[in-house]
């Protein structure tokens, strides 16, 4: 694959389409068994509710391939992505009901780089908190 934006059609502050991703119980399980990150705070409430947590939250690494997935979605190519990265600043959390939780997510060109390279700054919010701060991603493209 390679980028379908072209570096001459970007200019700072160019919005990419948002997008919304809805986060359940079950969805947390699913990306548990894909990563093998088994903690109980993605799945056990009582045991989340222990540790001082307001309830079950999302795993920090699918929040963060959740949001990126508006930058890839908008340059045609995962590969396109040089460099990324994220603080996570407050959880998502997923209540065990039918409509779960959604990350809500924006971004926009920062800046234009060298070697056809943009920095695409991102914003992602859950239930009205920003749950990434300092979230990067560097893109090359065409």
């Amino acid at each position: 694959m390679a980028a379908k934006i072209t570096y001459g059609d970007v200019e700072v502050g160019t919005e990419l389409p948002p997008q919304t991703f809805p986060v359940t119980r079950a969805t947390l399980v699913r990306y548990a068994g894909a990563s093998g990150d088994f903690n109980p705070i993605h799945w056990n409430e009582k045991f989340a509710v222990e540790v001082g947590l307001p309830d079950v939250i999302a795993h920090g690494m699918f929040t963060m391939a959740e949001a990126i997935r508006v930058v890839t979605d908008w340059v045609g190519d995962p590969g396109a992505v040089v460099e990324y990265g994220v603080r996570f600043t407050k959880p998502v959390v997923v209540p065990n009901d039918d409509k779960g939780a959604t990350v809500e997510v924006s971004a926009k060109v920062a800046a234009k780089l060298d070697d056809n390279t943009v920095r695409v700054d991102l914003t992602a919010t859950s239930a009205g908190q920003k749950v990434l701060g300092m979230s990067r991603a560097v893109v090359r493209l065409a």
